[in-house]
């Protein structure tokens, strides 16, 4: 789509310092959108801003209902409206029932669940205003079992969940709801969850074999739907929950 057509379109993107958050940005950016991004740490989102002209970084934990104010706030005063919210920041744990903790438990839904619902309901005047769109990131593992991480499975299901009810629920607003569901992607997730090095090469390399399309994604074919979604092209779709993942929630 050309840059016009995106005239003044503001987005908000969570997890915009690395992985899929960051390759959102960029392409939302190389359309002209204005990008204000979050993550709990600044070096690299400050690092995605330094990569394009239009984003701006702002650090915060969007499971605190001051911060998705706060979040909110910030894109209202610098350009007076939001028009996409990208609930990407998300969290990964494996742990099989006979390892699960109610701490490890608890982040997975506040990070993958509660953060995009205090976020929305934050910038959801704004997004009526605008006529505007919210997508989830979700995954594979929300619609697909996958032993030994049932929690992270079941709070992305959560997530599809919402998507479809708020889409019904802010219909008559003009307001759309979409999720993508990304397969194994190449992003920082295995490195922070807590597994070994030997670990999640092991894990990368099982992904990529059961992916019919015999690899992981990379961040930017994922971008590229989110944009898709958020786009004037993608006016009549919602309650959708898009997968991106090689044919593996088939597989």
């Amino acid at each position: 789509m050309s840059a016009a057509r995106w005239h003044e379109h503001v987005a908000i993107v969570t997890g915009g310092g690395t992985g899929i958050g960051r390759a959102t940005a960029l392409e939302f950016a190389r359309r002209g959108v204005r990008v204000l991004i979050t993550g709990r740490h600044a070096e690299p989102l400050e690092e995605t801003a330094a990569e394009a002209d239009g984003i701006v970084p702002v650090v915060a934990d969007v499971t605190s209902e001051e911060a998705a104010r706060r979040v909110v706030d910030r894109a209202i005063e610098r350009w007076g409206r939001i028009d996409t919210l990208v609930n990407n920041a998300g969290m990964f744990a494996a742990r099989p029932l006979a390892d699960a903790d109610a701490e490890t438990v608890a982040a997975l839904f506040a990070t993958n669940v509660l953060g995009p619902t205090l976020l929305a309901r934050a910038a959801l005047p704004h997004l009526k205003a605008t006529r505007g769109a919210i997508i989830n990131v979700s995954s594979t593992f929300g619609h697909k079992p996958s032993p030994g991480a049932a929690h992270y499975g079941a709070s992305k299901a959560a997530l599809e969940h919402m998507t479809r009810s708020w889409a019904r629920e802010l219909a008559g607003d003009g307001v759309r709801v979409n999720a993508v569901a990304p397969g194994p992607t190449e992003t920082p997730m295995l490195e922070r969850s807590g597994l070994t090095p030997e670990q999640v090469a092991a894990v990368r390399e099982a992904e990529a074999r059961r992916i019919p399309l015999g690899r992981r994604g990379e961040p930017e074919e994922v971008a590229r739907w989110i944009v898709l979604l958020a786009s004037p092209e993608s006016a009549w779709v919602t309650g959708q929950v898009i997968a991106v993942d090689g044919g593996l929630a088939v597989a």
